[in-house]
């Protein structure tokens, strides 16, 4: 057997990581045409020298958010401890928080939350209250008549999730909104090696755009390139010079060239980002050794790197998994909660040293809420739940929207202690879209139904809670 022979195998199963998430090259290629697919938008919608940053992160298998974001005055907590029962915080253990507009009650935060506390204090921090994915405004007489379309799949893990990545509810669709907006603004960046959309947590649709897919970092090991590539051992060296002859190599094949060329980006990027972070001064915030912590860890480094990688824009994601808690839901979040709110000191921690916090914008997306009511030691699917949106460019100490009544039976409530959205998905990521650099003109484009919540030719924002 040829050494060519052996480093093409290794090649296809190996190098696509560096440069490509964990997609197939062929799918890559056919949708995807080719990495380099030109941007829909020109790049003058970015200032020069300007830098701006997404940080996504997913809360995957629907985070109980109503233990996230607790009403603290005597009236409404009561509500909130008898529809809660046995799944209900003590009211003396929550981190008290004062929103600048009032809600007409009391907040706090679940006890796990010291940093998200801090940060809502010192105005780097918001909630916007009972977001979900829907298609158009409903209530509850629409809900239960059927004259309202709902989005398809609802209290579907795999379909909800889906939905807050895609923004398309009524629809199933490997188009993320993320990816959107990567085809709209990627010619903002000089860098065109490599992609504007970085996941930590390999491939997912929320980054998937029609031009773009995501370049996926180890949160630990950061890129990933081609094993053994560069290699100073003598035979890595032959492999090394083996790859690089197939694909420095001009084909007639169109398909053939195109695959090479994907490939030629892949190895390129790798060398690329290794080099820009081999050069970042480490931070002196110790960073937890976690999933999460490491990856906004590498987010960080990434950042520091910017100048070195050439870019204006970039969107990072995380995949924070394990939230669908039917069982043992105070325990688990506890100590999950504790990770999150860990991660996210450490992240703004390290962007303080470097001056970039009020450049970068990190917020949340889980695919659902989940019920007020226990089933017994846990909590199930639902619909509304609570998020928040964080760092220096955040109308911080303030909730966006109308906390809900915690109330069984109420206007919103449509059984099982299941919450009507009434903030839209589409909403909340339009307001970051908007601070992002995307023109109010081109959000129909990105979110298909932005138009039944927001009127885009307003001079106002969707929300309120991004100073754009």
């Amino acid at each position: 057997m040829s050494i060519h022979k052996i480093n093409r195998r290794k090649f296809l199963g190996q190098a696509s990581c560096a440069g490509l998430g964990y997609t197939t090259l062929m799918s890559t290629l056919c949708n995807l045409k080719t990495i380099n697919a030109s941007s829909i938008l020109n790049s003058s919608v970015v200032a020069s020298g300007d830098y701006k940053a997404l940080v996504c992160i997913l809360f995957s298998g629907g985070i109980d958010s109503f233990n996230m974001l607790v009403p603290r005055s005597d009236a409404e907590y009561n509500q909130y401890a008898t529809t809660r029962s046995n799944m209900a915080l003590q009211q003396d253990e929550l981190r008290a928080i004062t929103p600048n507009t009032g809600q007409g009650m009391d907040f706090g935060l679940h006890p796990a939350m010291a940093n998200f506390q801090s940060m809502f204090d010192s105005g780097r921090l918001a909630f916007i209250p009972n977001v979900g994915s829907l298609i158009q405004p409903i209530n509850k007489t629409q809900y239960y008549n059927g004259s309202v379309q709902v989005p398809l799949g609802l209290y579907s893990h795999a379909d909800q999730v889906q939905h807050w990545q895609t923004s398309v509810p009524q629809s199933r669709t490997a188009v993320g909104w993320g990816g959107k907006i990567a085809d709209l603004l990627q010619s903002s960046n000089n860098n065109q090696t490599i992609s504007m959309n970085m996941s930590m947590g390999g491939s997912n649709t929320f980054q998937t755009g029609n031009n773009t897919v995501e370049y996926s970092i180890n949160p630990w090991n950061g890129p990933q390139g081609i094993t053994g590539y560069g290699d100073p051992w003598q035979l890595r060296q032959l492999q090394t010079a083996a790859i690089d002859n197939m694909i420095d190599k001009t084909y007639q094949d169109m398909f053939k060239q195109a695959y090479v060329d994907v490939i030629k980006t892949a190895r390129d990027g790798h060398e690329m980002l290794v080099d820009a972070l081999d050069n970042v001064v480490p931070f002196q915030t110790q960073f937890s050794n976690t999933y999460l912590s490491q990856s906004m860890r590498m987010i960080a480094n990434t950042i520091a790197a910017r100048t070195d990688l050439d870019m204006s824009r970039q969107i990072f994601f995380i995949d924070y998994g394990g939230w669908d808690h039917h069982d043992e839901v105070l325990e688990s979040m506890n100590l999950m909660l504790t990770e999150v709110d860990d991660a996210m000191g450490e992240l703004y921690s390290a962007l303080d040293e470097i001056a970039m916090s009020d450049c970068v914008t990190t917020f949340g997306i889980s695919e659902f809420g989940r019920t007020l009511t226990s089933n017994g030691n846990g909590t199930d699917h639902a619909w509304g739940g609570n998020m928040f949106a964080a760092g220096g460019a955040v109308n911080g100490t303030d909730i966006y929207g109308d906390f809900p009544s915690l109330e069984l039976d109420n206007e919103l409530e449509v059984g099982g202690g299941v919450l009507i959205p009434t903030k839209s998905a589409d909403e909340y990521f339009a307001e970051l879209a908007l601070w992002y650099g995307v023109p109010k003109s081109d959000l129909a484009l990105i979110f298909p139904n932005i138009g039944n919540f927001y009127d885009t030719s307003s001079a106002e924002n969707p929300i309120g809670f991004m100073n754009i």
